[in-house]
């Protein structure tokens, strides 16, 4: 992993802790072109309306999907300040995401929420979902783990 890998993973935990300054859940992700440039950053949409589906990564990649092609985004990454869950993951393979760079894994995120109701993690890689797909999505993380563990102190 590169320095400019960390740097961008570091702007994701800056999402995650302006999402949760904001009042929502402490999760955001950035996607970065081929050279590194930050094309867009999302933090939670769980609020205001409580859409359970709002996750940083899956609609950071429903936007990323209306903006850039398929062929373009194979040579992109998401950065997350955790692991995508599988329908994050699901919507990253379908937009033809090339890479996802991630914090803290859903393991930990799990054993840290417990069954909370508005987090009720499932223990699923991200590497299972995307390698039952028909093409190759790389896959870094957890990385920083402490750091990315850091933002949910006293959330859950």
């Amino acid at each position: 992993m590169s320095e400019q890998d960390h740097d961008l993973l570091r702007k994701s935990f800056a999402v995650a802790q302006r999402a949760r300054e904001d009042g929502t859940h402490p999760f955001g992700a950035i996607l970065a072109g081929p050279d590194g440039e930050v094309l867009l950053e999302q933090g939670n949409a769980y609020m205001p309306d409580h859409d359970m589906t709002g996750h940083a990564e899956r609609v950071l990649m429903t936007r990323a999907s209306t903006r850039y092609t398929p062929e373009f985004l194979a040579r992109c990454t998401m950065y997350t300040s955790a692991e995508p869950c599988a329908m994050c993951a699901g919507a990253a393979y379908w937009v033809g995401l090339g890479r996802v760079v991630y914090g803290l894994s859903e393991r930990r995120l799990k054993d840290m929420t417990g069954n909370h109701p508005e987090n009720p993690t499932l223990d699923l890689p991200c590497r299972v979902v995307f390698e039952s797909g028909q093409r190759k999505v790389e896959v870094i993380g957890p990385v920083l783990e402490d750091e990315a563990a850091a933002l949910h102190d006293g959330m859950w």
